[in-house]
């Protein structure tokens, strides 16, 4: 069912969906608006977020393991299948690719939206940087 709903969302347009299926995203335009984002940063919060959301749960779900009994790493993900002078990266991430921890992806992906997002949200207190005068 997730992959259908990640890969197969409303095709319908906004006003015609029920209106429970547009709460969520209210709320969340109101969290970020009243935490400083304009409206329309806001909604690009919101996209890169969920964006960032789905392509996660689409990899959680590609991260399959060939043989799980296998302590070669090589042989458990089925890589000892690839050409080694092609795929000389893929094949040496092995051990880091077999000890896939989605947990800590998400927490990881998700630390690195959020320090972008607040480096380019300016603090109340903060004054606004000057634009630059032009050089002649």
């Amino acid at each position: 069912m997730v992959p259908l709903l990640v890969t197969r969302p409303l095709s319908t347009p906004l006003g015609l969906r029920p209106l429970g299926t547009l709460r969520p995203l209210e709320d969340i335009l109101t969290l970020l608006t009243r935490a400083g984002f304009t409206g329309a940063d806001a909604l690009h919060v919101y996209r890169a977020l969920f964006g960032f959301l789905h392509g996660h749960v689409l990899n959680e779900l590609h991260e399959l393991v060939e043989r799980p009994d296998e302590s070669d790493d090589l042989l458990r993900l089925g890589l000892h299948r690839l050409p080694i002078g092609d795929f000389p990266l893929l094949r040496g991430l092995a051990p880091v690719l077999a000890s896939y921890d989605g947990a800590a992806e998400l927490e990881r992906g998700v630390d690195i939206l959020l320090a972008g997002l607040t480096a380019t949200l300016t603090q109340p207190d903060s004054p606004t940087p000057r634009p630059r005068e032009p050089v002649n």
